[in-house]
């Protein structure tokens, strides 16, 4: 499953999260907004706003933009550190999704998004990405072979409850082969970034040996 432009209108993943871990604290509309705004004020003056995309924002952004590029971002790396226990898992059986870990480079896409949507473009990113604030907007610098751009990224955000840190080879694999949620599989989420990263002539070898290592066992 593929969550829409409309469905995160519709706050599908709040409402998952409400009748699925009401326990989970997730931010309000004030929040959200508050945090954009927040990002926002840091951009680096007179450009475009971009927003970078490691994972299945490449497969599935449902996010409007006008131009999209391959670039590498230094600094970070993609890594499966992320408990998700309800889309792609159950609170029983918890599935992992990627996050951007310090250290490294990450091969991904640079999307532009038009100047008069950008407000309303990145309500529905923030409504994807930051429910329960286990990511943090930063600011990162996309080089691609027609430039750099400053683009906003979601990297991990190590102090949250579902951070997973850094787990066994062995634990990530079994994890991934094993759970699935509302949304589907973990290892669906894997493969699906891989078969789009490969269509893009992008390498990410590590991931390609997970992918390998998930699909002998899912």
């Amino acid at each position: 499953m593929k969550l829409t432009r409309d469905q995160l209108r519709d706050d599908v993943i709040r409402r998952m999260i409400r009748d699925g871990s009401p326990e989970t604290r997730v931010l309000t509309d004030a929040e959200l907004a508050a945090s954009r705004r927040a990002t926002l004020s840091i951009a680096p003056a007179g450009g475009d706003v971009w927003v970078f995309g490691y994972g299945s924002l490449i497969w599935n952004p449902a996010f409007h933009f006008v131009e999209q590029r391959i670039g590498t971002v230094y600094g970070y790396h993609r890594r499966f550190c992320l408990w998700v226990p309800l889309g792609r898992g159950t609170p029983d059986a918890p599935g992992l999704m990627l996050g951007l870990e310090p250290g490294g480079c990450c091969r991904g896409v640079a999307f532009r998004i038009a100047p008069e949507a950008v407000e309303a473009e990145l309500d529905i990113v923030w409504r994807r990405e930051m429910v329960t604030h286990a990511y943090r907007p930063c600011w990162v610098r996309v080089h691609t072979a027609a430039g750099p751009v400053p683009a906003i990224a979601f990297a991990i955000n190590r102090a949250h409850e579902r951070y997973a840190g850094r787990l066994a080879q062995d634990k990530v694999v079994n994890v991934l082969a094993t759970a699935q949620g509302a949304l589907g599989r973990s290892a669906d989420y894997l493969f699906s970034t891989v078969e789009h990263l490969e269509a893009l002539g992008i390498r990410d070898w590590p991931l390609h040996r997970l992918r390998d290592a998930v699909a002998a066992v899912a």
